[in-house]
């Protein structure tokens, strides 16, 4: 079982900007249209976790929704899936080793971890097996953070570095145990 972080961040470490906006993800030229490792790491999961602020702003794109895979959404507040997607997203609430137990006994074992605040809590909780972590050339000078506090230090490996269109990094590391 295993729970992967795959995410790009500005170089000073933010997630989103200070409008909670996206759009600077793809102000970098990538006229080959290059996936950046996504549909390779796409293939190793079997199911999505993120949050409820993580799915608004996909349903924000105004696309296709864009995942083959099932979405668990955590949310205490959302009461119901949006329309169209009922048999796609399915809404999880409880602590963090509940709903990986439930998750996990329905056939999901690898995972990937999407959304700042899902990703702080499964770190909070020693939960991340894997962080792949693309870094874009800019800095946002405020936003959300990709990490927050945790309540002991966490180690983890580099295990690899790859470029992609001349400009970004993308580091992978594993959780050292």
């Amino acid at each position: 079982m295993t729970n992967i972080v795959f995410i790009a961040t500005s170089l000073d470490g933010f997630i989103a900007d200070k409008d909670n906006k996206v759009d600077w993800l793809h102000e970098t030229p990538n006229p080959d249209n290059s996936d950046l490792g996504y549909n390779a790491f796409i293939e190793r999961v079997e199911a999505l976790v993120m949050g409820r602020n993580t799915l608004e702003i996909v349903l924000s794109f105004g696309i296709d929704w864009p995942y083959t895979k099932p979405v668990f959404v955590l949310s205490n507040t959302m009461k119901a899936v949006p329309a169209g997607l009922e048999d796609k997203v399915f809404l999880v609430k409880g602590p963090l080793t509940e709903i990986m137990t439930k998750i996990h006994g329905q056939g999901y074992n690898n995972l990937y971890i999407d959304g700042g605040l899902t990703i702080q809590n499964f770190l909070k909780e020693d939960l991340i097996d894997e962080l792949i972590i693309t870094t874009i050339p800019v800095l946002l000078g405020g936003g959300i953070p990709l990490f927050g506090g945790l309540v002991a230090p966490l180690k983890f490996k580099h295990v690899k570095s790859e470029s992609f269109i001349d400009c970004l990094v993308q580091n992978s590391f594993i959780r050292v145990r």
